[in-house]
């Protein structure tokens, strides 16, 4: 296969698999990130790693804006609905879950990327957040979406910015933080619909900016559009993983598959350090 086609095949594979991880509080970061290095794939040679992260920081803002068409177009019933229905109460839950995140990914989101991005980081990302996850869901579920108040937005914005470690989590980090609060699983998971799409949409379009003003790398211009396509493809035919994590179902087994992931990173970093 020539280096053009496996580019191809794996931007569509990675695209694939952007949708449910997005849905799913598993860390799409992460994933993008550890596959790759997972499956020994060429990219990853250290002989040019400042280039090759740049290109695959390049090629995840393609995928994110295509998860964030497709959720615009998924969920634009309940979008317009929370709009009609929206107060200030409500107002001031998404604006202080939207100004943390977004006043550290400013600030930070470079040194982030730079000294948290990488197989080992992420690993603990995942082990630590899926801990938390599992604790915070044995909490009492007693609080419905419509009882969010400031603070609760202002926990979830602190939550978000913690997902700006690759391995977190957005949608993970926001689930740990709403179950803590005592909301109910289905209304945490709606709540967290609600606070990551300013933030995702935001975060996109400031990052497609940059990426237009330096150019797409040369010679993925082809991958990239693909990937981008197969990430709003497979985001539009994941969206019942939302339904069917909203019938109240307990977040251990993805707990648990975070933790084992994590684990099999560590083992793998572990038998490698020689």
């Amino acid at each position: 296969m020539g280096t053009r086609s496996r580019a191809a095949g794996r931007a569509l594979a990675l695209g694939a698999m952007h949708g449910p991880a997005e849905l799913l509080p598993i860390s799409s970061s992460g994933h993008i990130e550890l596959i790759p290095w997972l499956l020994h794939w060429d990219e990853y040679a250290e002989a040019d790693a400042e280039a090759d992260a740049e290109v695959r920081k390049a090629f995840e803002v393609a995928l994110h804006a295509g998860t964030a068409a497709a959720l615009l177009i998924a969920l634009r019933r309940e979008v317009l609905e929370s709009a009609r229905t929206t107060d200030i109460e409500r107002v001031k839950v998404v604006a202080l879950s939207f100004v943390t995140p977004a006043a550290i990914g400013f600030l930070l989101e470079k040194p982030i990327e730079r000294h948290l991005g990488r197989p080992g980081s992420i690993a603990v990302g995942l082990i630590v957040g899926g801990a938390a996850m599992a604790w915070a869901d044995r909490q009492p579920q007693r609080r419905s979406h419509d009882q969010a108040r400031a603070a609760d937005g202002a926990w979830l914005g602190v939550a978000q910015a913690c997902a700006l470690i690759p391995g977190v989590s957005r949608n993970g980090a926001t689930l740990t933080a709403a179950r803590l609060r005592g909301f109910t699983r289905a209304d945490s998971e709606r709540l967290s619909r609600h606070v990551a799409l300013p933030v995702i949409a935001g975060a996109t379009a400031l990052k497609l900016l940059r990426l237009k003003r330096d150019g797409l790398p040369q010679g993925t211009a082809v991958p990239f559009a693909i990937g981008a396509a197969a990430s709003f493809v497979s985001t539009l035919g994941s969206t019942r993983i939302i339904e069917h994590i909203e019938r109240d179902r307990t977040l251990s087994p993805i707990a648990a598959y975070r933790i084992t992931l994590g684990s099999v990173v560590l083992r793998r970093l572990w038998s490698e350090r020689d």
